[in-house]
């Protein structure tokens, strides 16, 4: 299937670039969608989706193959160039129409209001302006769209919940491509407006040692249909 790179001429410079971290990643997701059981996380993610979507912060593509075939089209926006022309090469292999354009989630390049859908997994972890980035979503997607959302954050209690502050202010953002570990994704989906719908608290790997990653949350909210300002 072709791809299509509309929009990309809109960004002149990669909005972030962590060329270590990205081959890194880009190695240890493959692994864990067998063996964390990533694979099923995602085909519960995007379940029963259609229309237009637009996923931020796309990776190394490792959602496109889940994609149901009711999704007329995927533009996906990733930053960082090594996993861009990752998400690039996983396109052609989609059994869905999907773009892969440059940007950044606090900026997207998109138009207000044309999306049905919008995929938000594990990318809320590091942005760097939470608030700004979840307000780009309410403004791209039409009311009544829904944000499907699978991310990791704050738990484990009093010990991790100091582990992880502790590593947020040290070393972990530096080495993870800023990743932050003790972000609340659900409190600021509903700080930004957005209508929580179902969602569900789980560990990866569901089995093991708990790691200050491992507490995650899968679920939906939506753009209200009716809005005031």
């Amino acid at each position: 299937m072709p791809l299509r790179t509309v929009g990309a001429r809109k960004v002149a410079r990669d909005a972030v670039h962590h060329p270590l971290f990205a081959r890194y990643y880009a190695r240890v997701s493959v692994t864990a969608e067998s063996r964390m059981g990533m694979a099923g996380v995602r085909d519960r993610l995007l379940a029963g989706l259609s229309g237009r979507v637009l996923e931020i912060g796309a990776g190394n593509g490792l959602n496109f193959a889940h994609y149901p075939g009711a999704v007329c089209e995927v533009v996906a926006i990733e930053p960082e160039r090594v996993l861009r022309q990752l998400a690039v090469e996983a396109a052609l292999r989609a059994e869905v129409p999907v773009d892969v354009v440059p940007g950044a989630a606090e900026a997207l390049p998109v138009k207000s209001e044309a999306f049905d859908a919008v995929v938000l997994s594990l990318v809320l972890c590091s942005v760097r302006d939470v608030p700004r980035a979840l307000g780009e979503v309410r403004r791209v997607l039409r009311p009544g769209g829904q944000v499907r959302f699978f991310e990791h954050g704050r738990g484990g209690g009093r010990m991790m919940d100091l582990t992880q502050r502790a590593l947020d202010r040290t070393v972990w953002p530096p080495l993870n491509g800023g990743c932050h570990l003790h972000r609340d994704p659900v409190a600021a989906l509903r700080a930004a407006g957005l209508e929580l719908g179902p969602y569900r608290r789980l560990l990866m790997p569901e089995k093991g040692p708990r790691l200050p990653t491992s507490f995650c949350v899968l679920g939906t909210a939506w753009r209200p249909t009716a809005e005031t300002e």
